[in-house]
């Protein structure tokens, strides 16, 4: 692996364990995994990651729109929330 490439391993290796690992107790491989599952689908797909210009790895469609409710959507029994736009 490059070296530069370590600095975003190392940030991703830190924010599993911080915001997820280390707040959750498994009681087995598959609850593990699940949570390993969610977590990465969180990351890649709802929050912005300076490394790659504060942009979205996955985004989904655009809403141009600043209508429509606001609501809160949720991971992992509410341990990674996120905010989406219903579209008008």
């Amino acid at each position: 692996m490059p070296p530069l490439l370590h600095v975003f391993a190392e940030r991703f290796v830190r924010s599993i364990k911080s915001e997820c690992l280390s707040r959750m107790i498994f009681i087995g491989p598959g609850s593990l995994r699940h949570a390993l599952a969610e977590y990465v689908a969180h990351y890649n797909a709802k929050q912005p990651h300076q490394g790659i210009g504060n942009v979205l790895i996955e985004p989904g469609p655009l809403d141009d729109a600043m209508t429509g409710r606001v609501i809160n959507r949720r991971r992992l029994g509410g341990l990674l929330s996120y905010y989406h736009r219903l579209v008008a």
